[in-house]
């Protein structure tokens, strides 16, 4: 099993291509929470990920034949940019190979880090696939994006850096796709300090992790489904599971309308862009999603910055649905002069901002003398939004809530 010792030996191997990032105490998020919340700020690291670590560890220990012959890997894309990287850095050849689906932002960036890019699969497993068929083709090293005691080792080094600047901390808070971060971080705060609690954090809809545990063996799901694609994994890895069963003491999910609603507060209240898997760890916190006491020193991890601008606008308009700063309506008028123009003054009257209106006339699914329309809605909480409901329904207008 990975070892404490492990993990001080790949910060040396690490340090020259990594940067230390910030752990930063947070205002908003501690009087959100009422414990004393320190955000360990590896969004910031070179490609934009934890996963350059493990990347940057595991290669450094390959052979000069290995060398020669290159690498290939799997990944989703943070795990794809950090073995372009940390490859490149040392003159190795390396063939990634991510899901057809994998966001353009990532993929341009593995591409621009040297990487050769094959697009191959649904999702990560289905790349897997591919890329260990050409590691048997080529005879290139196959690097894990978790599943690996390097990469493992590697991303560790992470609960070094948080020890070292805050050795008072009471609970760590860490994603889990296949494992790797988990494992690494756990590790290393087990061999600083056993008493140090760390929480493990999957999306509901990529939830193995907690599954397995449950059942006491690793389980596979059939799919995947979330807006945090970092960490959507069918299974955890053989290794990380017996590390997470030894030294993890707790691993809780959460939904997609939580990790976009820990986005949106994260990008407005701290000014901070993380992906959905990076904002894992602080949606837990903040839905409490486990037990913490009233000024408890706590570290969400936020682990991944790499978000595509196309998912990023749909994770704000859902973090805003889910908060009621944004709503979508369809309602019917009375086709004729002024109607709309009465809707409109209710709308002022509740001090409604409106983004959008759609008028249709001609929609089969009403009367002939009637007109259908569609409204997009700046408002300012749920209340406000009950209210507004309720004042277009006592001036008689049909509401439906469309989002």
């Amino acid at each position: 099993m990975l070892s404490f010792e492990d993990v001080q030996a790949a910060r040396d191997r690490v340090a020259e291509t990594t940067r230390q990032t910030p752990l930063e105490y947070s205002h908003t998020f501690s009087a959100m929470t009422g414990a004393e919340v320190h955000l360990k700020l590896e969004l910031f690291q070179r490609t934009g990920s934890f996963k350059l670590r493990g990347a940057t560890n595991r290669i450094a220990t390959l052979s000069e034949a290995e060398r020669e012959n290159g690498v290939v890997t799997a990944s989703a894309g943070n795990h794809a940019q950090g073995v372009a990287l940390a490859a490149t850095r040392i003159g190795v050849d390396s063939t990634i190979v991510m899901p057809e689906h994998a966001p353009i932002s990532k993929v341009k960036a593995t591409r621009s880090y040297g990487g050769n890019v094959v697009l191959s699969g649904e999702d990560y497993d289905e790349a897997a696939e591919r890329a260990h068929e050409i590691e048997r083709e080529e005879g290139r090293t196959y690097v894990h994006a978790f599943d690996d005691d390097y990469v493992m080792a590697g991303q560790g080094t992470i609960g070094l850096e948080i020890y070292d600047e805050l050795p008072e901390v009471d609970t760590v808070v860490v994603p889990i796709g296949g494992g790797g971060l988990i494992s690494g971080i756990a590790t290393a705060l087990d061999g600083l300090d056993p008493s140090v609690r760390v929480v493990g954090v999957q999306a509901e809809g990529a939830s193995s992790v907690a599954e397995s545990l449950e059942k006491g063996h690793r389980i596979e799901r059939d799919s995947v489904e979330t807006i945090a694609d970092g960490i959507a994994t069918r299974t955890v890895g053989e290794h990380t599971f017996e590390v997470i069963q030894e030294r993890v003491d707790e691993v809780v999910t959460v939904t997609d309308s939580e990790i976009a609603v820990a986005l949106t507060t994260l990008l407005e209240r701290s000014k901070t862009l993380a992906e959905g898997a990076g904002a894992v760890a602080l949606a837990a916190v903040t839905e409490e999603k486990f037990d913490y006491a009233d000024d408890e020193v706590i570290v969400p991890a936020l682990c991944g910055g790499n978000i595509d601008l196309n998912t990023l606008t749909n994770v704000i308009v859902r973090g805003l649905v889910e908060t009621g700063r944004y709503l979508r309506v369809r309602t019917v008028l009375k086709d004729r002069p002024g109607a709309l123009e009465e809707l409109v003054g209710v709308l002022s009257d509740q001090q409604v901002n409106i983004y959008a209106i759609e008028h249709d006339r001609t929609n089969r699914d009403v009367a002939m003398n009637d007109a259908e329309v569609e409204l997009d809605l700046e408002t300012r909480g749920p209340d406000h939004v009950d209210e507004l409901l309720a004042a277009l329904r006592e001036h008689g207008y049909p509401v439906e809530v469309l989002v």
